[in-house]
């Protein structure tokens, strides 16, 4: 009785891993997919993780796609110490893709900086918006 109980259950928590699958959707473009973080951070966020497979799904199913990161940074700190977060930002990217999957030479990786802000202002509520990596179809 009691194996049959456990195989009951380990079959339940089979079909509930199987539900609870992969919510990864391939964009219907690499245009501007953009991927955020944290202040002063290049760490890729779950969410952004999950979008950078999905681009990574894209470029599977589009191998002559090639594609270009630009690391991007909110208007705090120094012009140097932006360009310098921005690149650890699109390279961190690439390295999503690329442990994915994707030869690293279908992708570039440029930083701008603080140069590009997505969103003009000040604030967290702007800020939050300009530190990001932004994918562009090259």
């Amino acid at each position: 009785m009691k194996v049959r109980n456990f195989a009951l259950l380990a079959g339940v928590a089979g079909m509930l891993a199987a539900c609870g699958g992969s919510n990864i959707v391939e964009p219907a473009d690499l245009n501007n997919q953009r991927v955020f973080f944290a202040f002063n951070s290049s760490e890729i966020s779950k969410e952004a993780n999950d979008n950078l497979l999905a681009q990574s799904l894209y470029m599977k199913n589009h191998e002559d796609v090639k594609v270009q990161i630009a690391g991007n940074c909110d208007e705090r700190g120094s012009t140097e110490y932006n360009l310098a977060l921005g690149a650890r930002r699109a390279n961190a990217a690439k390295s999503v893709l690329v442990n994915d999957g994707i030869d690293a030479k279908r992708i570039s990786t440029i930083s701008y900086g603080k140069e590009r802000p997505l969103v003009k202002g000040t604030g967290e509520s702007v800020w939050q918006w300009n530190r990001n990596a932004t994918t562009t179809v090259k």
